[in-house]
């Protein structure tokens, strides 16, 4: 159910976007919150659930660990566990059967087939009892860390927050005007939501369909500058495959990974240390 309602509710976004604009100019306040949201949650999801939480690429305290937690939840794209357990198996059997959203795995050597596998690793994956890893194979660490199951348990209090943000900035910037706050979660909540979750979705269709490959890798990663770009670096995908546990995404030179930026800072200010990097000639060894 969480799901079905994380999947289906943000595109009603669009619809309702087409509603508040209907002879409505879009504000700068709308703007304002969801550019800073898209980064905010984004990254919750790229540095915390991703190279944090799945890969433990870097280590930090338990209250650093908890915002990148919250952040991650507030991009709804389901409950920590879940994402890290899926994202796991993923990469234990990437584009192998049993993989939950590879284009490849199950599918025809086609076109039919192609443009199934996209659709499925794109999100009819969400829709599957398949590619939901629920056991605790692949997240042991997770179920038995206690601010990790505390955040899990109140994850429909942050998909409120996540709502509840805009609003209140709306509304309160708007001159305490409930209709200013209402368009402003729906840009800042909705919408968001929305264009973020589709970004993360080409990561798991888009690069492992199209793109280049500068590393040996055993599945079909590719790199996609355009699908970097939304993602804050993850769309250097072929990177990540060749080096899972780097929390370096963006290796090599203009690749740019905004996600690293973020690490690297918080590294210099000692609130994140053990931070995982692939040597020069580890890359070197498996450069294509």
């Amino acid at each position: 159910m969480v799901t079905v309602l994380a999947v289906a509710v943000p595109p009603l976004g669009l619809l309702s976007a087409c509603g508040v604009l209907w002879g409505v100019a879009l504000s700068w306040v709308d703007v304002a919150v969801f550019a800073a949201l898209y980064v905010a949650c984004g990254l919750g999801i790229t540095v915390g659930f991703h190279r944090l939480f799945t890969h433990r690429s870097f280590a930090c305290n338990p209250a650093v660990r908890a915002v990148f937690a919250v952040l991650g939840c507030m991009a709804m794209q389901g409950p920590l566990t879940q994402w890290v357990t899926d994202h796991r198996k993923h990469h234990a059997l990437s584009d192998r059967p049993g993989d939950p959203h590879s284009p490849h795995a199950d599918h025809a050597d086609t076109v039919l087939g192609a443009v199934r596998g996209f659709f499925h690793a794109h999100m009819g994956w969400l829709f599957t009892l398949k590619g939901m890893e629920r056991g605790r194979e692949y997240g042991r660490d997770l179920y038995d860390d206690r601010v990790i199951r505390t955040v899990d348990r109140l994850y429909l209090l942050w998909v409120a927050l996540t709502f509840a943000v805009p609003f209140l900035v709306g509304y309160l910037v708007g001159g305490l005007d409930v209709g200013a706050g209402a368009q402003a979660a729906v840009w800042g909540g909705l919408v968001r939501i929305f264009a973020y979750q589709h970004a993360t979705f080409s990561v798991n269709s888009i690069c492992h369909m199209f793109g280049r490959r500068s590393y040996a890798s055993r599945d079909e990663s590719r790199n996609n500058w355009v699908v970097a770009a939304l993602t804050f670096g993850e769309g250097w995908h072929n990177n990540h495959h060749a080096f899972p546990s780097s929390a370096r995404h963006g290796l090599d030179r203009l690749q740019l990974d905004l996600s690293w930026w973020l690490i690297r800072g918080l590294e210099r200010v000692g609130l994140v240390w053990d931070v995982r990097l692939p040597s020069d000639a580890m890359r070197e060894r498996r450069r294509i």
